[in-house]
């Protein structure tokens, strides 16, 4: 079964993602926003998608702030893990905004907050996973 990681800080968005992709795409989820947990789970092998919110308010590493950005540069430096697909979770939908943090994290995809089009927000996870 498709194991889908969610990087969120929300609560109810980790509630809505989660009962979309396990009620309507019949995909399993587990969720975190600790850095060591995500670094481990996508060395594990276990999850074959992460969906990554860009605005992380609580993560920390080694003791430093960090953002979805910077964790998925993390995880697209390391060869353990760059094939990892990533999509990027964000409100912040500018102008602009798209290009720019794909070209900045080296994630594989977007997906602007709030989730309206359920189904083509599965497709769109669901196309990323080997």
């Amino acid at each position: 079964m498709t194991t889908v990681l969610i990087v969120e800080d929300d609560p109810i968005n980790f509630r809505v993602f989660s009962k979309i992709l396990t009620k309507r795409g019949g995909l399993e989820v587990k969720g975190t926003e600790d850095v060591e947990e995500v670094l481990k789970f996508a060395q594990s092998g276990e999850i074959d998608v992460i969906l990554m919110d860009v605005s992380l308010a609580n993560s920390v590493y080694q003791g430093t702030p960090v953002d979805g950005i910077k964790i998925t540069q993390m995880l697209k430096s390391n060869p353990e893990t760059a094939r990892l697909p990533v999509i990027l979770v964000t409100a912040h939908a500018m102008q602009g905004d798209r290009e720019a943090f794909l070209k900045q994290s080296g994630a594989d995809g977007y997906i602007s907050k709030p989730v309206v089009n359920h189904q083509q927000f599965i497709e769109q996870i669901v196309s990323l996973v080997p």
